[in-house]
C-alpha cells in the first residue's frame, strides 16, 4: 500500500471514529462494559505483583530501563516545571515516585490502580512521605495541573478490539477532566511487526487516538513514536496561549 492509499485509509478511520463515538461510549454504559475490565485488567495486574513483586516486571514491563523510558516520554507533558501537581492512573507500586525524585522536581502526586496489591506495594513503597498519596480506583479524587497513564490500554484480554478502543476513549475523557494543564499517555502501535503481536494485547492506531485529542481535548497535542519502543505516547497540552 503506498502512502496516499495508506493516508487515505487512516483519513477513513477517523471519520469513523468520531461518527460513532457517541455509540461507543453509550455502550460503555448500557453494558457495563467498564466494569468487567476493570476486574479481568485487576486481577492480570494482581497476579503480576504477587509473581515478580514491586519490579518492572511486576507491572508487566521487560526492564527498568524500558520502564524508566517510558516516564522520560509522559513527563514531557510538563515541559519541564520546576514545580507541578499530578494524577497517575495505574500507578502500580508507585515507580513513577522514584523518577520524580530523582529528576529533582517539587511535585505532588496521587496514584490510583485498580489492584489492591499494587496499591498496597505503592503504601508501603513510599510510606507517609509528604505529598505522595495513593488509592484502589479507576479515577483520581480531584483535578492536579497533569494526569499520566503508562501501559494501562495495553492488555486487553479477551476483549474485543471495538470494545477495548471505547474502553480507551473513556479513559482519555476521564484524562481529560482530572487535568487542568495537560495529560499524557502511551499505548502499543499498531505499527508493530506483526510476528511480534499477541492477541491478548491491544495495538492501537497512533493516528486514530491523536486525531481525537485533537478533536475533542486540545489543539495542542504532540505525538511521539520515535523512542525505540514499539509503542507511541501522546501528550496533550491545555490552556496554552
Amino acid at each position: 500500500m503506498d502512502f496516499v492509499h495508506l493516508l487515505r485509509y487512516h483519513l477513513s478511520l477517523l471519520r469513523r471514529s468520531v461518527c460513532d463515538l457517541p455509540q461507543r461510549r453509550k455502550a460503555i454504559g448500557t453494558m457495563s462494559l467498564e466494569s468487567e475490565i476493570h476486574r479481568g485488567v485487576a486481577s492480570y495486574y494482581t497476579q503480576k505483583i504477587r509473581e515478580h513483586g514491586a519490579t518492572a516486571r511486576g507491572v508487566d514491563w521487560n526492564s527498568e530501563a524500558s520502564q524508566t523510558l517510558r516516564f522520560e516520554q509522559l513527563l514531557r507533558v510538563a515541559n519541564g516545571a520546576a514545580e507541578f501537581s499530578l494524577n497517575e492512573i495505574g500507578c502500580g507500586y508507585g515507580a513513577l515516585v522514584d523518577h520524580l525524585r530523582r529528576g529533582g522536581s517539587k511535585f505532588r502526586y496521587h496514584g490510583v490502580d485498580l489492584s489492591a496489591d499494587m496499591v498496597a506495594a505503592a503504601q508501603v513503597r513510599h510510606g507517609e512521605a509528604p505529598g505522595v498519596s495513593f488509592a484502589v480506583g479507576a479515577a483520581p479524587d480531584a483535578a492536579r495541573d497533569y494526569c499520566v497513564a503508562s501501559g494501562i490500554f495495553n492488555v486487553r484480554l479477551e476483549t474485543s478490539d471495538a470494545d477495548w478502543l471505547s474502553y480507551v476513549l473513556a479513559t482519555l475523557d476521564t484524562m481529560h477532566q482530572y487535568s487542568v494543564l495537560g495529560f499524557a499517555f502511551n499505548a502499543l502501535t499498531l505499527y508493530s511487526d506483526a510476528d511480534r503481536m499477541r492477541p491478548d494485547l491491544y495495538y492501537a492506531d497512533p493516528l486514530r487516538l491523536f486525531d481525537h485529542c485533537k478533536r475533542f481535548h486540545s489543539r495542542n497535542v504532540a505525538l511521539l513514536h520515535d523512542y525505540g519502543l514499539y509503542e507511541f505516547t501522546i501528550l496533550v497540552r491545555k490552556n496554552v496561549p
